[in-house]
């Protein structure tokens, strides 16, 4: 006698054997490519910029000016400002970007570092700098549609990506900074600020600092020219800068 099989289990045994030969079925490359999950573009580091033509209407300078409340409320007004894509906002003179360049004293020293090679600007690697900044990112935009408060607040947040910062301190808005004399220079506006510290217990957070120390005056002097530009006129005109510091 035969075993009788129902037609349904029958149906299920064919499945079964269909899809253990499709198993077996050897993998090639165009399957594993199939396989492969989908991984979204990088999206371009969105940044803070004012255009040119703001600059110049509000007084286009050189070097180093103290105005603060002439230009920073109109730099920082939404207004007046956007977030745009890094990489072409830095080869459009059009367009200013907005950094905050902070110095960090502790008495009569102040902190310098070399510019490694992961520098995120990579024109500045190896260069010597006693500024301490970075781009305004649109993950601030928040803060800004509040008030003056918030964008010392997007500072600090700027500052504690690149050091770890273990002291106390006064955080001044002394001025700006502007240096169109190199392709650098021309596509950004500096917002200086000074950081008096109570100790010197600072270290770096970020690989791109390197040989970070605290140096006096004298020994800034044997390294001016080594400076990046901005350096260069903020070490010209430190006494001014840190009498505005108080």
């Amino acid at each position: 006698m035969g075993i009788a099989i129902d037609s349904n289990l029958n149906n299920t045994l064919q499945d079964s054997h269909a899809l253990m030969d499709k198993e077996k079925a050897p993998i090639t490359l165009s399957t594993k490519l199939r396989r492969l999950p989908m991984v979204p573009p990088m999206k371009d580091e969105m940044i803070l910029v004012v255009r040119r033509e703001l600059f110049d209407r509000l007084g286009a300078f050189e070097g180093l000016n103290f105005e603060v409340e002439h230009y920073l409320p109109a730099l920082l007004d939404r207004a007046n400002n956007f977030f745009t894509p890094r990489p072409p906002a830095e080869t459009d003179p059009s367009m200013k970007q907005i950094i905050p360049y902070v110095l960090l004293v502790h008495g009569d020293r102040v902190l310098h570092y070399v510019r490694g090679k992961k520098a995120g600007e990579q024109r500045l690697v190896a260069k010597g700098s006693i500024g301490i900044g970075g781009h305004m990112n649109d993950h601030d935009e928040g803060l800004f549609a509040l008030d003056h408060d918030a964008y010392l607040a997007g500072v600090q947040r700027e500052i504690a990506e690149e050091l770890k910062l273990n002291s106390k301190y006064t955080n001044h808005v002394v001025g700006l900074l502007n240096d169109d004399s190199n392709e650098v220079g021309k596509v950004h506006l500096g917002v200086v600020h000074v950081f008096r510290l109570e100790s010197d217990d600072v270290q770096k957070g970020e690989a791109m600092i390197t040989e970070l120390q605290f140096l006096d005056r004298q020994q800034l002097s044997a390294r001016r020219d080594a400076l990046e530009s901005w350096s260069q006129i903020c070490f010209d005109r430190l006494d001014e800068i840190l009498a505005r510091a108080t």
